[in-house]
């Protein structure tokens, strides 16, 4: 098996002496290079390259932005059974996918569970999210675990200005208390159309999810779609107001045990084909926490079985 490691060497939770230890078990068992990133996009490029020269598996060693690059670059020519396979080895502070999958948190845990499910041929195909191009010739933003339109996406942005810092769930929350305490964290308005249903207009925020959890807040998971998962459709989250019970109603149903969302200012359904989420104004877009610009239209669309997870 000829295999690539991908190390994003700044990720939160990524050493030199865990690259090693990493490099040197999976080399025991496959044929592998080792490429360290040293800009945004190199894992994308790094991964694409890999598909192109024939690799059999691609190992993604970092956050949730080295793994949705690593998941760009291999599905760059779209899904089929050319595409390698994935494997994940958590090294950022969230790492929400590959939780999603049972993956350990400790590296060095990972890299046995890779290591043992390679020998023995362990691995499953999984859903993912598509965000479409908007013109001719630009790629398609697939994603992992979540997408979103409006404030998440504003958090995001300022989150990224700060680059300097330390990724944290702290840091996180203190930038999304600033977004929501700007005068304008009310707008855009948004319309949220899906297939086989009347449009929703009135949007103030929408999350779009293709598991359970959205994410986690350290080790506390934050449940938007109890019922989405990777064999499933997407799931969306949008409400119609950002009043502070609202939030704090939601917020607190989100972090609960049970994890069940309801109330009458909330759009919620947990397995839908795709969606259409429009602005009269431009409003910026992320997916799996990776900004990718503004957009006054965002077509979403579920892709099953898109891609082969090891593990």
């Amino acid at each position: 098996m000829r295999a690539v490691l991908v190390v994003n060497p700044k990720a939160t939770a990524t050493t030199a002496a865990g690259r090693d230890v990493l490099a040197h078990a999976l080399a025991s068992q496959v044929k592998l290079d080792v490429l360290e990133t040293d800009y945004r996009g190199h894992a994308m490029a790094a991964a694409a390259q890999a598909a192109v020269d024939g690799a059999d598996l691609v190992v993604a060693h970092g956050g949730d932005g080295t793994v949705n690059e690593v998941v760009n670059g291999l599905l760059a020519s779209g899904p089929g059974g050319s595409v390698p396979m994935l494997g994940i080895v958590p090294g950022g502070s969230a790492n929400v996918f590959a939780r999603s999958l049972g993956l350990p948190r400790d590296p060095v845990d990972a890299t046995y569970q890779l290591l043992h499910a390679v020998e023995n041929g362990k691995r499953r195909r999984v859903g993912l999210g598509r965000v479409e191009p908007t013109s001719p010739g630009e790629a398609p933003r697939w994603f992992t675990f979540s997408a979103g339109v409006g404030w998440d996406a504003d958090v995001v942005a300022e989150v990224d200005r700060k680059r300097g810092k330390k990724a944290s769930p702290a840091l996180y929350t203190r930038v999304a208390l600033t977004q929501y305490l700007k005068p304008a964290h009310g707008q855009p308005q948004l319309t949220v159309e899906i297939p086989g249903m009347a449009p929703v207009a009135g949007l103030r925020l929408v999350f779009v999810s293709n598991t359970d959890p959205w994410t986690y807040l350290g080790a506390r998971p934050i449940h938007l779609n109890r019922g989405t998962g990777f064999d499933a459709g997407l799931g969306v989250f949008a409400l119609h107001s950002l009043a502070l019970p609202t939030v704090v109603r939601h917020l607190r149903q989100a972090i609960s045990q049970k994890g069940e969302t309801r109330g009458r200012k909330l759009l919620r359904h947990d397995d839908v084909p795709g969606m259409r989420i429009t602005s009269e104004t431009p409003v910026r877009v992320q997916c799996d926490g990776d900004l990718i610009g503004e957009r006054t239209s965002v077509e979403i669309a579920s892709v099953k079985h898109a891609l082969t997870v090891v593990g």
